[in-house]
């Protein structure tokens, strides 16, 4: 039986490196989505809040908000379900390219598989997260106020 050499774990340490730096990018994806998703949350509460104590002014708009706030958190929780499984399915290929370096069998095919897997879970991600931000910004309404008062650029009234 032939003995492992260092230039056989370093070799496997470089062929690693790719999908580790992947990995990285798909952890801060997941920071940006996690944020996003409490962003959400906090604003839907809010909203609720404002329901509850009879405070909100139009009780119409803010059933809107919330349908719209429920619709960007599926899109969310979706987009970071997919970043989820990327990132497992990289962590594997990391796993099995450095199995590959203990264990005489080609897993090249294997290795291929899980990666092809998950960059379309990181492409569906992706395309969710575009999707949630198509829903939050066709839900803004900057100067909704001043246009439905009849006040245009120049603001309130004299």
């Amino acid at each position: 039986m032939d003995t492992l050499q260092i230039g056989d774990i370093a070799h496997a340490i470089q062929l690693a490196l790719a999908p580790v730096f992947l990995l990285s990018g798909i952890g801060v994806m997941l920071g940006v989505l996690t944020n996003r998703l409490a962003r959400v949350v906090d604003r839907a509460r809010k909203v609720e809040e404002s329901l509850h104590a009879e405070t909100a002014r139009d009780a119409d708009e803010a059933l809107l908000q919330l349908r719209v706030a429920s619709r960007r958190a599926r899109y969310i929780n979706l987009s970071i379900s997919l970043c989820t499984i990327a990132a497992l399915l990289v962590a594997m290929v990391v796993a099995l390219i450095f199995s590959s370096t203990f264990v005489p069998i080609s897993l090249g095919v294997y290795v291929a598989t899980l990666f092809v897997a998950a960059m379309i879970a990181l492409v569906g991600a992706l395309l969710t997260f575009l999707v949630e931000i198509r829903v939050a910004t066709a839900a803004l309404r900057i100067g909704a106020r001043f246009a439905m008062s009849g006040t245009e650029k120049n603001g309130p009234g004299p």
